[in-house]
């Protein structure tokens, strides 16, 4: 069994294998082909990761979200054009979905309430494009 890492700044890569409970070579095993010396390499930072190590690891570690963050943080392209995905645990998610249906409900009461104000069952947002700060404030004003 190989000794436990005390560095403090770990890669997200070493972090990954460490919480998948993998010493280097159980990883090396389980990617085929990257030897224990390669993981040693990119988890230290003195060799950049390749795609396919990225695509091993992930499944290897059975952790997905490595893709993304190589994509995100490590490849030219995918830092130009792949936004990094925010992974939450479930009860976030929930949490998060209640306060937007609280915030729809507090919504679609404002809009009721400016419909029986205006006297209108309905919005022509076409006309709220042409709304610029004068008319605003004269909108404001008249508690629209």
């Amino acid at each position: 069994m190989g000794k436990k890492s005390v560095k403090e700044d770990k890669s997200i890569y070493q972090l990954a294998r460490e919480e998948a409970d993998m010493t280097r070579a159980e990883a090396s095993e389980a990617m085929d082909f990257v030897s224990e010396s390669r993981i040693e390499k990119y988890e230290s930072g003195r060799s950049p990761v390749q795609p396919e190590e990225v695509l091993a690891m992930a499944r290897a570690y059975k952790k997905p979200g490595l893709c993304n963050y190589y994509c995100s943080h490590e490849c030219p392209i995918g830092q130009e054009y792949v936004p990094e995905v925010e992974v939450k645990e479930l009860a976030q998610i929930v949490l998060k979905t209640l306060s937007s249906m609280n915030s729809l409900e507090k919504a679609k009461e404002i809009f009721e309430g400016q419909f029986v104000s205006l006297g209108t069952d309905y919005f022509d947002f076409y006309l709220l494009h042409a709304l610029n700060g004068k008319r605003f404030d004269q909108a404001v004003q008249q508690g629209i």
